[in-house]
């Protein structure tokens, strides 16, 4: 999901919604049925790869050489970071103790245990705003993992009344919004963000994405190809273009950039997608 390693997010929810920023849940979108997510699928997270959450650096929830103990344990010994953060706790760990805690669940897949301690946290803390928002957003992935979009749309919204400008949170949110189908507001997210970071690829393609959803195909043109000419390497990009291709009736320029995006992120969501939208490809008219 970015640069903040929250608890998974785009490249790293794509690689990680335990790193928690998101791919939007797939559905069908009729006329034709082709795979839309631009985020992984909210799901029960496969521990034996999926990515830890880790706080982003800065802000911290807290300081010292327990937390970073803790929270350096969590990509590789999940229990050994609970069991330490329980006792921890117990001897006057604080609010540093509950976040590792808290990321700890997740890792170990009681993500909505996860979820809600840390949302908890962040409406109790006294850490500054900046570090309050950055839990409020790492709960809000963690809600987008446990299948729950409307706990983690409030959430997100809490982290962007603590940090309005934050061009992570903008784009968790914009995720969070279009889960629940509200592509416009997604828009309105991402276009913020894409003010305060022009060259995030991943805010293209996410609203690229609400942009189909919308109706919208020209703009959702537009912003695959801004995409693709920051980066065009960018598996996700090429998965959305794949889908505008097909709408545009391009099968031959839709199945090579499916292809293209299975080969340049084999054995990931994106690839997942690409695969089933060139099986339905394959299948023809009559079979969907």
């Amino acid at each position: 999901m970015n640069p903040r390693n929250a608890v998974v997010g785009s490249a790293a929810m794509v690689a990680a919604i335990v790193a928690l920023g998101a791919w939007w849940e797939m559905r069908p979108a009729p006329p034709p049925p082709i795979a839309e997510s631009i985020a992984p699928p909210a799901a029960e997270p496969d521990q034996s790869s999926a990515p830890l959450p880790i706080p982003p650096v800065p802000p911290r929830i807290a300081e010292g050489e327990d937390y970073e103990h803790c929270l350096s344990m969590l990509t590789t010994d999940p229990s050994g970071a609970s069991a330490f953060a329980d006792a921890w706790e117990a001897t006057g760990g604080g609010e540093g103790a509950v976040h590792c805690r808290a990321l700890a669940d997740i890792a170990l897949g009681d993500v909505q245990i996860g979820a809600d301690m840390l949302e908890k946290l962040a409406n109790t803390s006294h850490a500054p705003n900046v570090a309050r928002a950055s839990v409020y957003g790492q709960a809000g992935q963690a809600w987008l993992m446990a299948g729950d979009a409307n706990r983690a749309f409030g959430a997100a919204s809490l982290a962007l009344a603590l940090s309005p400008d934050d061009p992570d949170l903008l784009v968790d949110h914009s995720i969070a919004a279009a889960t629940l189908e509200k592509y416009q507001e997604a828009v309105d997210d991402l276009d913020r963000a894409l003010d305060l970071d022009p060259h995030r690829t991943d805010a293209l393609v996410f609203r690229g994405a609400a942009w189909r959803h919308l109706g919208h195909l020209d703009l959702a043109e537009d912003d695959i190809d801004r995409a693709l000419a920051i980066d065009p390497d960018s598996a996700d990009a090429l998965l959305e273009r794949g889908i505008l291709r097909q709408r545009r009736n391009d099968r031959p320029g839709a199945r090579a950039d499916w292809e293209r995006a299975i080969a340049l992120a084999p054995d990931t969501a994106t690839s997942d997608l690409a695969q089933q939208n060139l099986a339905l490809l394959e299948a023809g008219p009559e079979r969907r």
